[in-house]
């Protein structure tokens, strides 16, 4: 018989929850209506109160053509970056799983990028992948002009997704790691024994009982490509050139802070939130049917 922990007075169940409810409405429900608050005013860069404008503050970023090119950059961003970062996670945990030379030193090493703080990741990749210094100035030097991310938006784009997949790499790698792990070998060893290879077995048997953890790291992924960003986009290009990586989450940044654009920023706060959870819909919507459930 199952058994259940009961509290001898409702008041103590009560007063578990009170701290996860506090922290949840300061740091969010609270932030939350204040943004909608703002986009719906017009609020001074210096004080001084507020303007009620309604939806004028949604209807001048929709008629921006410079905000729908941030809205365009971010989807080409959260598309590659999270493709490359589950591919390649997936190809090293497959490797891995195998147990193959040095597969216990590579599962530790791999885990290590995720812990990485976004800034301190991006200042190392921007002297990584600097044109005038570093490996790709080796590079510049057999075709030269061949990399320049200071010039080309879509150097700098790359550069920013090459910096954003590596460091979720290592987490996408723990959970496949661990989707791979709990398949029962006896699966394996019996497709093994029917004479499959290794790239059918992945395919007939590995890759259909681990879509619930890839669906899962397709929703994060997306999620965070979206929220995560900043760091990198800010240390790496400022979202140049020519706004060619002014993400719309360093596009909040740049207007509510430097443009001191307060209810401009509080209104694409609102639609970047709103895009998250329509994509997120989209794939419970249209991609989990897809997914085998064990």
């Amino acid at each position: 018989m199952e058994k259940r922990v009961t509290f001898s007075s409702w008041t103590i169940g009560i007063l578990f929850a009170v701290p996860q409810l506090l922290l949840i409405f300061t740091f969010f429900y609270w932030p939350a209506g204040q943004a909608v608050y703002w986009s719906l005013t017009l609020q001074q860069p210096w004080g001084g109160g507020n303007i009620w404008v309604g939806l004028d503050n949604f209807r001048s970023i929709l008629s921006n053509a410079d905000y729908w090119n941030s809205i365009t950059a971010s989807l080409v961003f959260a598309g590659i970056s999270t493709g490359l970062a589950m591919f390649i996670a997936l190809v090293l945990a497959a490797l891995t799983d195998r147990q193959l030379a040095g597969s216990r030193f590579y599962r530790v090493v791999l885990i290590w990028p995720y812990g990485i703080a976004a800034p301190a990741l991006a200042m190392a990749f921007r002297f990584i992948l600097a044109p005038e210094a570093g490996f790709m100035a080796v590079v510049n030097q057999v075709w030269p002009g061949f990399w320049d991310p200071g010039l080309n938006g879509a150097d700098a784009m790359a550069s920013i997704i090459a910096a954003f997949s590596w460091k979720y790499i290592g987490y996408n790698f723990i959970f496949f790691l661990a989707a791979f792990q709990a398949i029962p070998r006896s699966l394996i060893e019996a497709a093994a024994m029917d004479g499959s290879g290794v790239v059918r077995r992945f395919w007939d048997i590995q890759f259909p009982l681990i879509t619930p953890t890839i669906f899962f790291l397709l929703v994060i992924n997306i999620t965070e490509s979206f929220q995560d960003s900043f760091g990198i986009v800010d240390i790496m290009t400022s979202g140049g050139p020519a706004n060619a990586t002014n993400l719309m989450v360093y596009k909040i940044y740049s207007d509510g802070f430097k443009g001191l654009d307060y209810s401009g920023a509080a209104a694409q706060s609102i639609i970047l939130m709103v895009l998250i959870v329509v994509l997120t819909i989209f794939q419970f919507r249209f991609i989990e049917r897809r997914v085998h459930y064990r």
